[in-house]
């Protein structure tokens, strides 16, 4: 019997139909395949084109993933999935449009040895890739050029991967694949469990290939979908909604070193202690309300409109 790899990669593809957005997940799954036989891909889904390209990308395929009444993949069972198929001791969830470098793993066995639970996060690199890339050797190194010279550093608001050892996330609402919320309560599950958050962003490099919406309904970004009001109901209330800027520790030279304090720190973890110690909602809600009532206003506006357009997609037959 072959021993377990260390790292499970997996993902839940658009389906390979838009010719563009099959070349970005060909890419993506591939760079993973570098890591070598240390980590196993799993691709979970039932999309079309699926499973061909598992078969000849030489990939774990795994059908049968559970969905929401719109028809799209649930978190819980991607996750679920990707667990039952090993028991490696660390799994890492990747949208299906992220590059890695082969130095991935390294890094997350570093984190590995100075926290036994932990969540590694990290901001991306936006980069246009229009071809299919050549992953012949020194490959990493060409691209990280690029990547430097031609990409563009995303906000600390998006996060594409989570890496966690097996004893952590057991257990994950049923929340929508590919829309807002979800990936924000990962994050804010980490600190309420008061496990180490780590910013992985000043040794790990990852690479989001540009692509459009035009596989949502209506082509809208997902911010703006029925199911994304209904992640954030399951996630708890948009003071779950937490981010990178909420990591505590970062990842640097193989240390993990504390976050810089500052008053900006300061006040959102004074806003956010309530919740992430006691689990009270309604007192960080307050704190919320007192400390940015021009934010707390327009959201109220925003949660007016989301709940709307969930009563009229729910009217429209889901």
């Amino acid at each position: 019997m072959n021993p377990a790899p260390l790292l499970t990669l997996f993902t839940a593809p658009k389906p390979f139909l838009d010719p563009h957005i099959a070349l970005i997940q060909e890419n993506a799954i591939r760079s993973w395949l570098q890591l070598g036989e240390q980590a196993q891909v799993v691709v979970v889904g039932d999309e079309v084109g699926l499973a061909e390209a598992c078969q000849r990308l030489g990939v774990l395929h795994l059908p049968g993933v559970a969905r929401s009444v719109y028809g799209t993949p649930l978190i819980s069972s991607i996750f679920g999935l990707a667990r039952g198929v090993n028991r490696s001791p660390f799994l890492t969830y990747l949208n299906a449009d992220i590059i890695l470098f082969p130095d991935f793993l390294e890094h997350l066995l570093e984190v590995s040895r100075l926290a036994d639970k932990f969540l590694m996060v990290g901001q991306r690199y936006d980069l246009a890739v229009t071809e299919l890339i050549d992953f012949s050797e020194g490959w990493s190194e060409k691209l990280r050029d690029k990547m430097k010279k031609d990409g563009h550093l995303h906000p600390k608001t998006g996060s594409d991967y989570f890496a966690y050892p097996r004893n952590t996330f057991d257990q994950i609402p049923e929340f929508a694949v590919g829309r807002a919320g979800w990936d924000n309560w990962m994050i804010y599950r980490a600190r309420r469990m008061h496990w180490k958050l780590v910013d992985a962003s000043p040794s790990v490099d990852i690479i989001h290939q540009d692509h459009d919406y035009a596989h949502l309904p209506g082509g809208q970004s997902h911010y703006r979908l029925p199911e994304t009001g209904e992640n954030i109901i399951l996630a708890g209330g948009r003071r779950t909604i937490f981010d990178l800027n909420d990591a505590t520790y970062l990842l640097v030279g193989g240390q993990l070193v504390p976050q810089e304090s500052g008053w900006t720190r300061f006040w959102r973890e004074f806003e956010i202690a309530p919740l992430v110690e006691r689990g009270n909602y309604n007192l960080t809600q307050f704190l919320f309300n007192l400390l940015h009532p021009v934010k707390a206003w327009k959201e109220r506006a925003k949660e007016k409109e989301m709940k709307a357009k969930m009563i009229a997609s729910r009217q429209g037959g889901h």
